[in-house]
């Protein structure tokens, strides 16, 4: 297969291209570990404000410093654009777009979908695709796999059409040539797994499950992430690697559920979740501590377990699990909101009217993502009640709009006389910043609500 044969020996000679589709917190990091392994990287996005800003050397992502993208932009190995007309420059096209749900709760495979078109009207004989979008398991061989299959179709067709409508009477001759996977191009499944700011892994150091539709789909695509991450992980198929991604996050949410519904019956026993949770830590197997919250944020937890769920319909599985999960992690904010009545009540004070600080916007400390945060349906359910809400945090100087909210608010400082002025601080991210604040915190609040154990040692209510 030369088709197979060249691409092994590009990626062998680090002479191999690399595209990333979708320039967020999954592609760019992703970009940048190749271009920093001197190996040519092109990002593309549908974003034209973003383009500039990488090309300048600057940054949009808070835990990506300027100087790592700076460096990478002046190495001449990375470089972005929104022109997709630049697809057949590159080797390997690695798509790394969201995968959120639609209004219905069901997968909204509309990113996913969009990139497929685009990489359509260009895609020739010798390259690989993967996707890293996380994504409900069939997504690859069903939905990907036989609009590629048929690119060369499509061009032609596009091509005549072009040629039709420009006037020329020329006969074109379309091409009813298909693409076979494996052979002219390859196709496969890694599922990202970012942490953003976690300071012991990163994309790099995380070892990167591989799925391919064929044996040397799978060898392409683990020989262009050998090149740099630690570890690959090969699997039997994209399914397997779609599924592998959706169990990593279920089980996970599933966990958060199940200390989220504790935090709350411990509550009414008067037991401290969290003593509850140190003390039991410290069995040394059988047991992984994970912590109870306002609620879920990010773009993977909340989101991807509802994949699966939508996914199994298809075949008469009803996923209890998953569902009552979901159920107890989403009424965490409401939950929250009635702790703020009773501590606010407690000082005979209601929620409407009363004015509330909310320490921490992001979804999780120390970065300034949003995705999917549960501060923001915290701001939301406390308006409804006629609270009238700021909030502080130090990675999030102003509220950006996201796909349901625009609360146009900026941060608050963080001072004696401004704490002061509200009837209740309500930790909800429990950013490190706040440390050397939490003296200040308590000795100039009314009333603090703390949903993380943030102000553990204090007297504080706890949500």
């Amino acid at each position: 297969m030369p088709n197979k044969s060249e691409l092994l020996e590009k990626i062998s000679t680090k002479s191999i291209v690399i595209g990333i589709v979708g320039l967020g917190y999954v592609g760019l990091p992703l970009g940048l570990e190749f271009a920093e392994k001197h190996i040519k990287t092109i990002g593309f996005d549908v974003d034209e404000k973003k383009i500039p800003i990488l090309m300048e050397g600057k940054t949009y992502i808070k835990h990506l410093p300027a100087e790592r993208i700076k460096k990478a932009v002046d190495s001449g190995y990375f470089s972005a654009t929104t022109d997709f007309s630049k697809l057949p420059e590159v080797d390997a096209i690695l798509i790394a777009v969201p995968t959120p749900l639609d209004e219905h709760r069901e997968p909204d495979m509309k990113y996913i979908v969009s990139s497929v078109d685009k990489i359509k009207k260009y895609l020739r004989k010798g390259q690989l695709v993967t996707l890293e979008s996380t994504t409900y398991p069939g997504t690859t061989r069903e939905l990907m796999l036989p609009e590629f299959e048929n690119a060369l179709i499509f061009q032609s067709k596009m091509k005549a059409e072009i040629s039709q409508a420009s006037g020329n009477d020329d006969s074109f001759e379309m091409t009813e040539e298909k693409l076979v996977a494996g052979e002219d191009f390859f196709l496969a499944y890694s599922p990202e797994r970012e942490d953003p700011n976690n300071p012991n892994f990163n994309t790099a150091t995380i070892p990167k499950v591989v799925g391919g539709i064929t044996p040397s789909c799978l060898e392409i695509a683990q020989a262009i992430y050998d090149l740099v991450i630690v570890k690959t992980v090969p699997v039997s198929s994209p399914e397997v690697a779609e599924a592998t991604k959706l169990l990593e996050n279920i089980y996970r949410s599933i966990n958060i559920a199940l200390v989220n519904e504790l935090k709350m019956v411990f509550d009414k026993m008067g037991i401290d979740v969290w003593e509850v949770i140190n003390a039991a830590k410290t069995k040394p197997f059988g047991f992984n501590a994970f912590y109870p919250g306002p609620g879920l944020g990010g773009h993977c937890i909340p989101i991807d377990p509802f994949y699966l769920t939508w996914k199994a319909r298809e075949f008469e599985i009803n996923t209890k699990f998953i569902e009552l999960a979901g159920e107890i992690n989403t009424f965490q904010p409401y939950y929250v909101v009635n702790k703020a009545m009773e501590a606010l009540n407690e000082n005979e004070k209601s929620l409407n009217g009363s004015k509330v600080l909310l320490m921490g916007a992001a979804y999780k400390k120390n970065v300034d993502d949003m995705r999917e945060s549960p501060s923001l349906k915290l701001i939301e359910i406390l308006r409804e009640k006629g609270a009238e809400v700021d909030y502080n945090d130090p990675y999030i100087p102003t509220l950006p709009k996201t796909r349901k909210y625009n609360f146009k608010m900026d941060s608050v400082e963080l001072t004696a006389e401004n704490i002061a002025k509200y009837d209740l601080v309500l930790l909800s991210t429990d950013h490190d910043d706040y440390k050397e604040h939490l003296d200040l915190i308590h000795k100039n609040a009314k009333v603090i609500l703390d949903t993380r154990n943030m102000f553990d040692g204090y007297k504080v209510f706890k949500g």
